[in-house]
């Protein structure tokens, strides 16, 4: 396949202002794939949003981990690449690739989009670079536009449930027996993290709002509550006997972070958060982390602080989305489902 020498890309400008710039295509590398992006993904309140690369360039504002790249001085990084989830086919290998990668090859997975500690790699443009460890051959059967919805969520369920923090069995090796709330079980990442817990063993609860009853209860979730309920934290440690020790929480924000907190067993536990700047109350028995998807990459990142490149990270993001990979082709997960749309390239700005 050809490569040209330029490609259009999603480029942050000033705080709160993207726009798409033609830029050198980015040089291959070490382990590194090249790869002629087809669909992205966006997360929504109210699901996840897949377009066609045309039309993702203008819609990055509705993503609320993009919003906060653009919009906070300590994520902003003028001239990044916005865009973490992606579908796409190979063009080019590096020369340390050590998978059995071929040109052509449908690709899914994640890439940092907006690191400030390297500016070239996002999911929203043209062409674009990505670890080849932490991506996926689309298995058969599994669309291009489903494909392109698992990146975040699938990097974020290992980092946050199999990865030092929760350290669950893996799905389907023993059986857990614990209790686990997932925070936003309708959401890309919660949908996900409820069926890998169940395949693990857990008994797991999540929230829901009325619309979406239906689609947790199918996930597998033992219990969904409405989180618009005032007594949504005491109705959930009273179902768990108090015995609730871990949570994920996939949306972050109020009420969010208080019933996570309150819902916890008397005792303590842990909150994992894959949002930034949320505070939790009951601090002294109350574990929380930060574990955004950006960590399973292995490379030097800065979200609000500075992260050096970790080998262990990379090489479990590897064991991981292998092993992910097959629970998709064998059907024993399914990806959130997807709205499709297209659309046409544009600036954009506002991002209230």
């Amino acid at each position: 396949m050809a490569i040209p020498e330029t490609t259009e890309a999603d480029k942050t400008t000033t705080p709160g202002n993207a726009e798409v710039q033609e830029v050198p295509v980015p040089e291959v590398k070490d382990d590194f794939i090249l790869l002629k992006v087809k669909y992205v993904a966006l997360t929504l309140r109210t699901g996840t949003l897949v377009g066609s690369q045309n039309f993702a360039l203008n819609e990055i504002h509705c993503n609320r981990i993009f919003r906060k790249h653009i919009d906070i001085p300590p994520l902003f990084a003028a001239g990044s690449t916005v865009g973490c989830d992606y579908m796409g086919t190979v063009v080019q290998l590096g020369p340390d690739v050590r998978g059995d990668w071929r040109e052509g090859d449908r690709i899914a997975g994640v890439i940092h989009g907006s690191n400030k500690c390297d500016l070239s790699k996002g999911a929203f443009a043209e062409y674009a670079l990505v670890r080849e460890g932490v991506q996926m051959k689309v298995p058969e059967g599994l669309s291009d536009a489903d494909a392109a919805t698992t990146g975040v969520a699938i990097s974020t369920v290992g980092l946050t449930l199999y990865y030092q923090k929760l350290s669950l069995p893996w799905p389907g090796s023993a059986d857990a027996g614990c209790w686990i709330l997932i925070y936003g079980g309708s959401t890309a990442t919660g949908s996900i993290a409820i069926q890998c817990a169940k395949l693990s063993g857990c008994k797991v609860v999540t929230t829901y709002s009325k619309k979406n009853t239906p689609f947790v209860k199918a996930l597998g979730a033992d219990e969904a509550f409405d989180y618009n309920d005032p007594s949504c934290a005491k109705k959930i440690r009273s179902h768990t006997n108090d015995y609730l020790h871990f949570v994920l929480d996939c949306f972050g924000g109020q009420p969010g972070t208080t019933i996570c907190a309150e819902a916890i067993s008397s005792k303590g536990g842990q909150i994992c958060s894959i949002i930034p700047g949320e505070e939790y109350p009951r601090k002294e028995d109350v574990r929380r982390d930060l574990l955004p998807p950006y960590k399973i990459i292995g490379q030097a990142w800065d979200f609000f602080g500075s992260f050096p490149a970790t080998a262990h990270n990379y090489e479990f993001g590897r064991m991981w989305w292998a092993f992910a990979r097959e629970l998709l082709a064998e059907g024993k997960v399914k990806v959130h489902p997807p709205r499709v749309s297209e659309g046409e390239r544009g600036s954009h700005r506002g991002f209230g």
